[in-house]
């Protein structure tokens, strides 16, 4: 049984694409990852049967491919994609990038709902273990510090910074 609280740090300078996080926390109801991308690095093209995810970058920029279209999540940024969408992570700038996702269903966390996809033409997915990761891409189409043709739509929310129930 895990003792609470429970403390894990993240480790900003793994060269581990993935590292999970929710059995050294002790987490049962939701899933929890860090995933470092190295620039270029893409993840597979995937969805879930009934889980969103939310992607909280903690240094660079994500690229977010969303039913193929490009969406930028800079660090500090958060960003939800609800079930069913397809979507795939991409590291497209020069920095690395690391992000912690998390991801849940209304009912819990179900660790295997996930169908992955090796292009975005196909409309039945895999198994995520049996879709190799895609190659990375080309130094020539990573981005500089402008990212020209990539949406940029955010909602701000003010949630306050305030201590023991006051807002700031």
């Amino acid at each position: 049984m895990t003792q609470d609280p429970t403390i894990v740090a993240l480790d900003l300078d793994t060269d581990e694409r993935f590292v999970p996080l929710r059995k050294l926390l002790g987490v049962s109801g939701f899933g929890i990852n860090q995933l470092t991308l190295q620039p270029g690095q893409r993840m597979r093209i995937h969805r879930h049967a009934g889980q969103e995810e939310v992607y909280l970058v903690i240094e660079g920029r994500l690229t977010v491919l969303i039913e193929g279209a490009a969406h930028t999540v800079a660090a500090g940024e958060l960003m939800r994609i609800a079930p069913e969408i397809r979507r795939q992570l991409a590291n497209t700038h020069r920095q690395r990038v690391t992000l912690v996702a998390l991801g849940s269903t209304r009912d819990g966390h179900e660790s295997r709902d996930a169908e992955a996809f090796n292009t975005w033409e196909e409309t039945t997915g895999g198994q995520p273990r049996d879709v190799p990761l895609p190659d990375d891409l080309p130094d020539s189409e990573l981005l500089g510090s402008y990212a020209p043709g990539v949406t940029r739509e955010r909602r701000r929310i003010d949630v306050g910074t305030g201590r023991k129930g006051e807002r700031s």
